[in-house]
């Protein structure tokens, strides 16, 4: 289309015929289809980069799926007896899109959320181990991954490229045999649901740490949670994956944060934002403090000065055993809050998890600080002189805490 939006003026331009302004008219008309092409392919070539949107719906803000929202309770279980509730049988298929069919290939399956009330798709990468005949009666450890807001499930495999980096390692044995699973986030038209259980808009909670596991658990040979599950994310995933972990120790073992915030306000679009009470409710600093019993979760959080360190700091100087925080300072030359600073860090992410999680002990040595673009941490200046505003929002700027994810 763009060869032929290039080709189509300069073949037609001294053919036009009629009066002046029609052959004026149509010469416009031309250009303009030329503009509006190589506007729509630089679009195309920076989503396809960044795995922002996953179809037109996503970006007109027409696509809607949550079916229902209903008041689930304070577990957001709404009373179900979950072991009760018949197992959830799936039909996969292979996905498609850039980085999909690489590294043994990527599923994909369209899941109607029980609990949820969601209906959306939710993505799944098995280890090379897992079909391998001395691995038959083995259960696997899982990783869920969440994106930033906007952004595609499909980031992690597209733009990431997390499984590609992670097939040699696991088959050397340097990284446990993670289980893969990305869940579709962008569940609202125009808004970041900051993964939040909210009646009567959405159960993004929920279906992030209820129906997706079931239903991982019910298709495959998944460790049993919180032992063998852990949530890992960048920019708002990575909001999301801590205030996950810390809110349901009995779901999550450990937690990965790139580049992320504590206060859902950190994201100007989030729900979770809308009143101080929800914003409390889902800010992983304030549910560290007010913890009457520290929950036993491993947390990871990396970032930049004003880009996710703070956030790590703050957890740290709440956190108290059984909870242990692990914060990576990357200097300002790693990167931006890009996947060019994301991506590096996806082999010291895993080999960190592979030791929080018990997994293959004896090769996971932990290179955290000393891959990627792990630098020195200066401790010192973290939280001297911050207030405690700027602390539970994980951020030591105004303009950092406003900055659009």
């Amino acid at each position: 289309m763009s060869v032929v939006a290039l080709i189509l003026p300069l073949t037609l331009w001294s053919r036009v015929r009629g009066p002046r302004p029609l052959r004026t008219a149509a010469r416009v008309l031309m250009l303009l289809f030329t503009q509006g092409t190589a506007v729509a392919l630089v679009f195309v070539l920076v989503n396809n980069q960044n795995n922002l949107y996953d179809n037109w719906a996503d970006l007109l803000g027409t696509g809607n799926h949550v079916q229902q929202a209903a008041d689930l309770g304070r577990d957001g279980t709404g009373g179900l007896a979950l072991k009760q509730l018949p197992k959830v049988r799936q039909v996969f298929k292979p996905a498609d899109g850039p980085g999909m069919r690489s590294a043994g290939g990527v599923r994909v399956t369209q899941l109607k959320g029980r609990v949820s009330g969601v209906n959306a798709e939710v993505y799944v990468w098995l280890p090379p181990q897992y079909n391998e005949p001395a691995y038959r009666g083995k259960k696997f450890p899982v990783v869920e991954l969440l994106p930033g807001y906007p952004g595609s499930a499909k980031a992690w495999f597209g733009s990431l490229k997390a499984h590609e980096q992670l097939l040699p390692l696991m088959r050397s044995g340097q990284v446990a045999p993670f289980i893969l699973v990305a869940p579709r986030t962008n569940l609202l038209a125009g808004v970041d649901t900051g993964c939040a259980n909210i009646p009567g808009q959405v159960n993004a909670d929920t279906w992030l740490s209820i129906d997706v596991p079931r239903m991982v658990t019910d298709n495959f040979r998944a460790q049993p949670a919180p032992q063998g599950w852990a949530v890992a994310g960048y920019s708002a995933g990575a909001h999301c994956a801590v205030k996950l972990a810390v809110a349901h120790p009995d779901r999550y073992r450990a937690a990965v944060s790139m580049s992320g915030y504590n206060d859902p306000i950190g994201e100007r679009n989030s729900l979770a934002s809308q009143n101080p009470a929800l914003r409390a409710e889902n800010n992983p600093y304030l549910l560290l403090r007010k913890a009457a019993v520290p929950p036993r979760v491993a947390l990871y959080v990396s970032g930049e000065s004003g880009d996710g360190y703070q956030a790590g700091t703050a957890l740290e100087s709440v956190a108290k055993a059984p909870t242990t925080v692990h914060v990576v300072f990357l200097p300002r030359s790693a990167g931006g809050h890009t996947m060019a600073l994301w991506r590096p860090q996806v082999p010291a992410v895993f080999r960190w998890l592979t030791l929080q999680m018990g997994q293959n002990r004896a090769r996971g040595e932990d290179r955290s600080l000393t891959t990627a673009t792990a630098g020195t941490t200066p401790r010192s200046p973290s939280t001297a002189g911050s207030r405690r505003a700027a602390l539970a929002s994980g951020t030591s700027s105004p303009a950092a805490a406003g900055r659009k994810r």
